[in-house]
């Protein structure tokens, strides 16, 4: 009776252990999707100051949100929203936006008509 209760609180502790790690490794895969969904969006904004001939201040984006979309194909896809600080004179700002989908560009824009 006393190996059988043994193996018993052996099996949940591995059990525990193993839910935890599974959890640690999908913690650490979402962590590491955002930080390279963020350096993409970083790269694409600093793209879109330099053809809109603007600067881009801060030299960084801002998370703003995200949400589910349906694609053609009817899966469920997750949008990330940024956005970022310009300038087209050096005194007032203006701010833009960078939807990504998977890491992709879905859209950009810039506020107003930067000159």
């Amino acid at each position: 009776m006393e190996i059988q209760g043994k193996l018993s609180a052996v099996s949940v502790d591995l059990v525990f252990l193993m839910i935890g790690a599974g959890s640690l490794s999908v913690a650490y895969k979402a962590w590491h999707s955002a930080l390279e969904a963020r350096e993409t969006a970083n790269r694409i904004a600093r793209e879109a100051c330099s053809r809109a001939v603007v600067q881009f201040l801060d030299e960084t984006v801002a998370f703003a949100g995200f949400r589910l979309r349906r694609d053609q194909g009817g899966r469920r896809r997750l949008l990330r929203t940024y956005t970022f600080d310009y300038t087209s004179d050096g005194f007032e700002r203006s701010q833009g936006f960078i939807v990504l989908s998977r890491g992709r560009l879905e859209a950009v824009g810039l506020a107003g008509n930067p000159s």
